[in-house]
């Protein structure tokens, strides 16, 4: 819908340059066809924003603005033109002679005119492909993508809440606030029955959106999903004072430069608190039917409705990246946890210690089933360092010791290929990886979904068998 607006746009354009040059208007009349040009391409861009099948409309914000304040400068000018060479003049101005006079100067100029009109009409075409564009970036860089077809049999609803943890302070902020976790369901459709728990955190620069169609595959198919942020890890959430909360720049340049077993420390450290926190949230909540002063929320009926139907006595974790490795750590630590998956996430906090340069792990075994999804690259490098050193890397670790855990591989997959970013911006998501994806990302996200729901199936739910390959 962008390209086709564009090209409208452009057909607008041009044919308001074509009629300055082929008719030579004079400039009132060359006013009005710009004020008319601009009217048009005002329309044609709202008729594409209300469309049911524009999603992401925020994506056109900035150019619906500059195409108004476009259009009102153009009918200001002309406007204004009219009343000065056609009702400005009053009714001592209006003899004979007077008229004759101003008749005379403007043919005299007329030439000039028209040349300078062209010449005019030669700069605003130029300026309005450059503006349009740029303020038609967003729209651009973001697709119309609104997820995945789902399998299931429920229609999914989606309701909101923040979380206010009293018993912190948040260490981002200056001003002594408490830690506010914004909380995001994601839920079946439906007045009646209970269903398993999913828990997602996003990884470093993400938000709760980053894997949206697999909440939905899940809520579809009988499961209430709560997909947090991490406020200041998140790329941008809101606190409830509705303010925008964006990523931490010294958080940014961390990540970029990790190169310190004690930060990543502390970022696991507030991950996991923050994930310990909603779970006990919300399991409080349901066990008493009723929201206390952590809820904070505009939608207490749908957010009660939700916990009434959430069955906390299953409960499974999963998460990307930072939010795997946060998953992983808190379904160990915790004994009403009974599946996780980490999706291509370094399982951090399983790194207790480091003796002679190796790190060591828990000597204990994972105690829930859990799924480790890994790109090739990385997988044949674990390998090839296990061979070279007989020392596991820390995924490999706690998968040769889990209560049941497993390894995915996918060939030709980069790291953000297990989120929907790449359908939501490809263009962020090859800044944000290195390399060339060589998957397609509607299929690779469609069997991402799939396992993920025969994992949950299968533990949460006691449902069917395990159809799950090694390599994909």
């Amino acid at each position: 819908m962008s390209a086709v607006f564009f090209i409208i746009f452009i057909i607008l354009e041009i044919t308001q340059l074509v009629l300055a040059f082929t008719k030579a208007p004079e400039k009132t009349a060359w006013l009005k066809t710009k004020a008319a040009v601009r009217l048009a391409e005002t329309i044609a861009l709202v008729g594409i924003i209300v469309v049911p099948s524009t999603h992401l409309k925020w994506r056109y914000a900035i150019a619906l603005i500059v195409l108004v304040i476009r259009l009102l400068a153009a009918w200001r000018s002309s406007d204004r033109r009219q009343y000065r060479f056609g009702f400005g003049l009053n009714n001592n101005s209006t003899s004979a002679d007077h008229i004759d006079h101003s008749r005379d100067q403007l043919t005299g100029r007329k030439k000039a005119a028209c040349h300078k009109n062209r010449i005019h009409a030669v700069l605003s075409f130029v300026f309005s492909l450059v503006i349009v564009s740029l303020a038609l970036a967003p729209a651009f860089i973001f697709t119309n993508y609104n997820g995945l077809p789902t399998t299931g049999g429920y229609d999914v609803k989606m309701t909101s809440a923040i979380l206010v943890d009293e018993s912190r302070r948040d260490t981002f902020e200056n001003d002594g606030s408490y830690r506010e976790v914004p909380v995001h369901f994601y839920y079946p459709d439906t007045d009646s029955g209970s269903y398993p728990l999913v828990v997602f955190s996003h990884g470093a620069f993400g938000y709760y959106q980053s894997n949206f169609s697999t909440y939905e595959e899940l809520a579809s198919n009988g499961y209430v999903v709560a997909a947090l942020d991490h406020p200041h890890h998140a790329f941008f959430t809101k606190d409830t004072q509705g303010s925008i909360v964006t990523v931490d720049r010294t958080f940014i340049n961390d990540v970029m430069n990790i190169n310190n077993d004690a930060i990543t420390e502390e970022w696991m450290k507030l991950r996991i608190a923050d994930e310990n926190f909603v779970l006990d949230t919300i399991e409080t909540a349901q066990e008493t039917g009723s929201l206390d002063n952590a809820w904070h929320t505009d939608n207490s009926s749908d957010v009660l409705n939700v916990l009434r139907m959430t069955n906390t006595d299953k409960i499974g974790l999963m998460g990307h990246s930072l939010g795997g490795a946060t998953s992983t750590a808190v379904g160990r630590e915790r004994s009403d946890i009974d599946a996780v998956i980490d999706l291509d996430g370094t399982m951090l906090s399983e790194r207790i210690s480091v003796t002679n340069g190796k790190y060591d792990y828990y000597d204990e075994p994972y105690p829930v089933p859990i799924l480790d999804f890994t790109k090739e690259k990385d997988y044949n490098e674990r390998e090839q360092y296990k061979n070279e050193n007989a020392y596991s890397y820390v995924n490999d670790s706690v998968i040769e010791n889990a209560k049941d855990g497993r390894t995915v591989v996918f060939s030709g997959a980069l790291h953000m290929d297990f989120t929907d970013l790449p359908l939501i911006s490809p263009t962020l998501a090859s800044m944000l990886d290195e390399g060339e994806s060589e998957v397609d990302n509607t299929e690779f996200m469609t069997t991402v979904n799939s396992i993920v729901l025969n994992w949950f199936n299968y533990y949460l739910k006691g449902e069917g068998t395990l159809d799950i390959q090694a390599k994909y």
